[in-house]
């Protein structure tokens, strides 16, 4: 995995799959709505959604709707000051300190920490402060005084540079050193130094009562709950700068492609380097690491760049790859949402697609292959072509690929199907037989002596009996 280039054909017929696939996920995991996107090759290739944007009313999810994406405003936060380092208006090296007054004058270990370790969260400072009823809504969200307060009464918690603690209260901190050095709002610079410049019409650098929608309904989990409620939607204030910003998939791919390599919009490559350089592996989380304001990945095999959102009711996820020139982009509007596990999904069908086979399926093989869903007793099936294979696999699990089984052609029949590679528990060797009605409609498949039907047409009784 991982070490195949990944072309636009193979894109495309992943896609194609991958948008059902986000579909039935979204029914399995009974989250509200999933928004999701996908850039490739200079140019978004897939927008879709599924699902509701508010279980309350039923309204429909679609691509404009807008979520909170929370964390992923720390790219934003890390990229800006990317670019006034690029500037000359600072380095990375300098202390927090420096920047801001109040905390340079006073004792606090804080204002010898340095921009660096506040961005690859290495400062062992408090994550919210010491309440962060904030993200329960049961107090607004810090502004620069609260925070200020905050910081000069708590300190630091652990030694810096011990260990990966993620704090809001860093990249807050970063905001606030923002705004002092250039003399205007952590927004406006977003607003005017990534937003319009890359045409970013439905992203917002914080939420205020008057924005317009469509607005994806924040809805709670249903982990100790047997019902969800909407969530309302409140502002940051002084933790917009780790957690402020509003978007929606398309607009999340469009952002992070700019941070592809080549793509010097935002930063030279030379910048996106040092940002995306994991700096510290975050414990607990094989293979994952932080940058500088980018959380760093391998899926399928290749490295990845990108962060994930937890906001109260939209929990969201964006990973980029960049030696393929690929972004995906998931948003789930409940707090329970597996947005970071659908996208890593989609990327690995992508994967599986761009797999070198030992040879190519034709134009007939193709048409003649059963694609579609399926259901049994025992679960679902999807036959999906990716690339050069015919695959049979199940999307009720989180990873699409983990059981698949390849199907070949009988050259005699295209109607008989030999499962040729698959898991130790599967039935490699055995026949898939396609059924098809006088119009040449699949109506069943026989695996083996199984029967599945077109998931459109299978009746779940009102009692499994046993035969008479």
């Amino acid at each position: 995995m991982g070490s195949h280039p990944i072309t636009r054909a193979a894109v495309d017929d992943a896609i194609r799959y991958a948008d059902r696939w986000l579909a039935f996920r979204q029914r399995a995991t009974r989250v509200p709505g999933v928004q999701a996107a996908v850039w490739f090759d200079g140019a978004l290739v897939l927008s879709t959604a599924h699902g509701l944007a508010d279980e309350g009313t039923g309204e429909a999810l679609t691509p404009a709707h807008r979520f909170r994406v929370a964390s992923h405003s720390k790219t934003m936060t890390a990229t800006v000051l990317a670019q006034m380092v690029e500037e000359g208006h600072l380095r990375l090296d300098d202390t927090v300190g420096a920047h801001l007054d109040w905390l340079g004058d006073s004792d606090s270990p804080v204002a010898d920490l340095t921009l660096f370790q506040l961005l690859a969260h290495a400062g062992g400072i408090p994550r919210d402060s010491a309440s962060s009823a904030h993200w329960q809504q049961e107090a607004p969200f810090l502004d620069a005084d609260t925070l200020a307060e905050r910081v000069l009464a708590e300190g630091v918690v652990t030694d810096p540079d011990v260990r990966f603690k993620y704090s809001n209260i860093g990249y807050s901190l970063l905001g606030q050193v923002i705004e002092a050095v250039t003399g205007r709002s952590w927004a406006e610079e977003v607003q005017e130094r990534i937003l319009d410049p890359l045409g970013l019409a439905d992203t917002g650098p914080d939420w205020t009562p008057d924005l317009d929608g469509p607005w994806a309904t924040a809805h709670t989990g249903l982990g100790w709950a047997d019902r969800r409620v909407p969530v309302d939607q409140v502002p940051t204030n002084a933790m917009a700068s780790a957690t402020g910003v509003w978007s929606t998939a398309a607009d999340l791919c469009t952002y992070m492609a700019a941070h592809l390599p080549g793509d010097e919009r935002l930063l030279t490559d030379a910048s996106k380097r040092r940002l995306q350089r994991p700096v510290q592996q975050v414990d607990g989380v094989p293979d994952g690491g932080y940058g500088l304001g980018f959380i760093t990945s391998r899926i399928a095999g290749r490295d990845g760049v990108g962060h994930n959102g937890g906001w109260a009711g939209h929990i969201t996820s964006t990973v980029a790859l960049p030696d393929a020139g690929l972004v995906v982009s998931v948003l789930t509007n409940a707090i329970d949402g597996p947005a970071p596990e659908l996208v890593e999904g989609v990327i690995r069908i992508i994967d599986a697609a761009a797999a070198p086979a030992d040879g190519t399926l034709d134009a007939d093989v193709r048409a003649a292959a059963p694609e579609g869903r399926y259901a049994w007793l025992w679960g679902v099936r999807d036959v999906a072509v990716l690339g050069e294979q015919v695959v049979l696999l199940s999307p009720t699990v989180p990873n699409p690929m983990a059981a698949t089984v390849r199907l070949e052609p009988d050259t005699e029949d295209p109607d008989r199907w030999v499962m040729v590679e698959g898991p130790g528990y599967a039935s490699v060797g055995e026949v898939v037989t396609v059924e098809r009605d006088g119009d040449g409609e699949v109506t069943a498949l026989d695996m083996s002596g199984t029967r599945i039907v077109p998931i459109d047409r299978a009746v779940l009784p009102d009692r499994v009996t046993a035969p008479q």
